[in-house]
């Protein structure tokens, strides 16, 4: 059964690993073919039309603001500088998307409208790919700071900094944007912010080798941005095939990318919400994950009639313990109780650590003479696990109703049950054991 379990899991390690050691070769091998294929479409007949031409320019921009959003929320729980820089990058790449179709109207453009659309996606996707490569640079020569206002301060002085001279550059006539129709690259300054993506996907391979969620598709998406300009680079006009191409794996580059930090937040909400119901200590549940339960239990039960046990359990003597052999060694010996507590729990028992010594179990569909029996099993399991120092639990329980119909009740009545047997000296030699 573990074999046939574990098959398809180390198969996807294997594809996993190939697809990482062949990346290069396998993404060289994409550009080329997205190359090869913008040469071909550019030779073809075919014109996009000025509606899905504004279709591709407002999903980009929506997906560009949903990432923006998204990767504030990543932000706030990681503190992760890269991401701040990437949402303002995304942010400041929507709203020039959006002003490049700001006023368009009709079937055709002017030569004019249409030098201001080439213009504005070469500002917007340069100034995204200047921001990745700066902060690459800016990861590996300033080191993070402990104040959050500080990380934003930098980011937002990187976006201002990258932004100016980006658009420094082609408004001022330094870049030529043109398009040379007879030439064998008709717009040859995409080549730039190909270049700039090609190398924001050097550096995040090299910084990030093992990469989960967000950091992965982005490395992925890079690629797919520098496919989207070569293709470009075939582009004659706006509404033309090879142009088209381009503006629909940029939009692809954006999805991904907002997946992958959806997967990523998605991944850290869940790791919140387990921090808020765990114990540190022992993996367990907390006090509050003890409170749920029961609450849940009551109202199961109450409707459908049946019972269920709650089984207390404290730990004897941590405090001789930790006197005679250290903390550490009391540290020890709780989590060995609540490792026998996570073996001897069923999937729908809740086994939880609600104070320093102080243990219980919640026991679904069981009476009380199941909870004794599982509070024998415990005890037993303890006192024959061969550690030092041997550890021994007085074990108290209670079921619903007949004990209880609250939280309250059920934790009285286990409760005087746990230290009735500490009374009647069940345990007595524990305190013996304990500093042997």
């Amino acid at each position: 059964m573990g074999n046939d379990l574990g098959g398809p899991v180390l198969g996807k390690q294997k594809v996993g690993r190939y697809l990482f050691r062949y990346q290069w070769v396998l993404g060289l091998l994409a550009l080329g073919g997205v190359f090869a294929l913008s040469s071909w479409l550019r030779e073809r007949d075919f014109s996009s039309g000025f509606v899905l031409f504004c279709y591709l320019e407002i999903i980009g921009s929506l997906l560009c603001f949903t990432f923006v959003a998204n990767a504030l929320v990543h932000f706030r729980g990681t503190r992760d500088r890269l991401t701040l820089i990437l949402a303002l990058g995304f942010l400041l790449a929507g709203l020039i998307e959006t002003f490049a179709i700001w006023g368009l109207y009709g079937d055709s453009m002017t030569s004019v409208q249409e030098a201001g659309v080439f213009l504005t996606w070469m500002i917007g996707q340069t100034a995204l790919a200047g921001l990745l490569v700066s902060a690459l640079a800016l990861e590996h020569r300033v080191p993070h700071s402990r104040h959050p206002r500080s990380e934003t301060t930098v980011s937002l002085v990187l976006v201002g900094i990258v932004t100016y001279l980006t658009g420094a550059a082609y408004l001022g006539g330094v870049i030529n944007t043109a398009t040379l129709s007879a030439a064998r690259l008709a717009r040859a300054s995409e080549l730039l912010p190909a270049a700039l993506f090609l190398v924001a996907t050097i550096g995040f391979n090299r910084a990030n080798p093992a990469r989960f969620g967000f950091k992965r598709t982005l490395c992925v998406a890079l690629w797919i941005n520098v496919a989207c300009h070569l293709a470009a680079t075939q582009s004659m006009h706006v509404f033309d095939a090879p142009f088209t191409l381009a503006l629909g794996l940029r939009s692809a580059s954006y999805a991904l990318i907002l997946g992958g930090t959806l997967l990523d937040n998605a991944r850290l909400f869940e790791q919140v919400r387990q921090l808020a119901v765990s114990d540190s200590l022992t993996g367990l549940g907390n006090y509050r994950a003890l409170l749920n339960a029961l609450e849940s239990e009551i109202q199961r039960s109450s409707r459908s009639g049946r019972s269920f046990a709650v089984v207390l359990m404290d730990l004897d003597n941590l405090k001789q313990i930790n006197d005679c052999h250290g903390h550490l060694v009391g540290s020890h010996a709780i989590c060995r109780l609540g490792n026998v507590l996570r073996v001897h729990s069923r999937a729908i028992d809740t086994a939880a650590r609600y104070g320093g010594d102080e243990f219980a179990l919640v026991l679904p569909e069981a009476g009380s003479q199941a909870a004794r029996r599982v509070g024998e099993r415990i005890r037993e399991r303890l006192s024959s696990d061969g550690e030092y120092p041997p550890i021994t639990v007085s074990v108290g329980t209670a079921v619903f109703p007949q004990d209880g119909r609250t939280v309250e009740e059920l934790f009285d009545a286990a409760d005087r049950n746990l230290y009735g047997m500490k009374r009647g000296g069940i345990m007595g030699l524990s305190r013996i054991a304990a500093c042997l």
